[in-house]
């Protein structure tokens, strides 16, 4: 079994969007918290043959999800919004 290495779109439209594959982990587990407690989905996806994850980091990676980070490079888990 081989893994392919994600490519990460860092920046979209001159935004930076996500710096790191770590903070990139921790979005998309926030997100997909959000949407095992009910928030709806902001790509088309059929709940029966997508988890939550995967919608996540599709989310993350069309840049739908905002998030702020604070000053010590957290990011605010209240300000992914649903």
């Amino acid at each position: 079994m081989t893994i392919k290495p994600v490519k990460l779109d860092i920046e979209k439209n001159g935004e930076v969007q996500v710096d790191s594959i770590y903070r990139l982990i921790i979005l998309a587990g926030l997100r997909s918290k959000q949407l095992l407690r009910g928030s709806t989905p902001r790509i088309k996806a059929d709940p029966l043959k997508r988890k939550n994850t995967s919608i996540a980091l599709e989310e993350l990676r069309q840049g739908l999800v905002s998030f702020t980070v604070n000053g010590k490079g957290a990011v605010a888990e209240e300000r992914i919004t649903s």
